[in-house]
């Protein structure tokens, strides 16, 4: 049987990284997608796959520790693999290190769910393919990833930051604003001065419902401390529909965490 967990190693090249010369949040992001799709695929239930039943994934939850981000020209290793499967999701974690000299960046946890992509509900992944998905669980136990689940989030105002018009440059396969694009447009809302100063060792988000090409996102920030720790807390969420007669408050998207040391 085909091995359960699969790695997969990437270059930083010069134009993936920011002014401070590391990876970029974002370019991180789809490298980790990159890996799940390839484990996905290699064991028969990559995008291209289950679209032929008409089915897809979504992300659900996505959490990033960090000791250190990858820097220019350094090569990376991404190992990924399935720690649970349940009804209705799935969840899969990461290690991210030098693939050189094998020390550890840190890790990541993912949550997602099969849909339907005419209905756009959840499928029962223990039925789908007689629950093969099993055979490529590692349980716990046996490879853990040694960083907390996605934590609590708080009861923000409504008094936005900031509102963005949505893009062609923003729409994915899915036909929905892609998941990675979220996470670039939450760090576009810190100064330079942030990164220059402060290091992002932990990034949370949770994607709540879809949105698409012609909506308007809409910024709402609060400063929180982070439970049991010096370092600083953001946490952003992020609407759409906010203002409309209907929906004043709006329509959550998109709720996250930025951790700043």
């Amino acid at each position: 049987m085909m091995e359960k967990s699969e790695k997969y190693t990437f270059a930083v090249e010069p134009f993936h990284v920011d002014f401070t010369g590391r990876l970029f949040m974002g370019v991180l992001g789809n490298h980790l997608l990159n890996a799940a799709g390839r484990h996905s695929h290699n064991r028969g239930w990559g995008i291209d796959q289950l679209n032929e039943t008409h089915y897809t994934w979504v992300l659900s939850r996505l959490s990033i520790e960090l000791t250190e981000m990858p820097a220019q020209y350094e090569h990376v290793e991404v190992e990924t693999w399935v720690e649970s499967v349940m009804k209705l999701f799935t969840e899969r974690n990461f290690s991210i290190r030098n693939a050189d000299d094998g020390r550890i960046y840190g890790y990541a946890r993912s949550i997602w769910a099969m849909i339907d992509v005419e209905t756009r509900q959840p499928s029962n992944l223990i039925e789908f393919k007689d629950g093969d998905i099993l055979n490529y669980v590692i349980p716990v136990e046996e490879k853990p990833c040694p960083i907390a689940k996605f934590g609590r989030t708080v009861r923000f105002s409504n008094e936005p930051y900031r509102t963005i018009p949505t893009y062609y440059s923003d729409v994915d396969i899915n036909g929905h604003i892609n998941s990675v694009k979220y996470i670039e447009h939450i760090l576009d809302l810190f100064p330079r001065e942030q990164f220059e100063r402060h290091f992002i060792c932990r990034f949370d988000i949770a994607y709540k419902t879809e949105s698409y090409l012609g909506d308007t996102l809409t910024f709402f920030t609060e400063e929180v401390p982070e439970e049991g720790s010096t370092a600083a807390a953001t946490h952003v969420e992020i609407r759409k529909h906010v203002g409309a007669a209907e929906k004043l408050a709006g329509e959550v998207v998109v709720q996250a965490k930025v951790v700043w040391e």
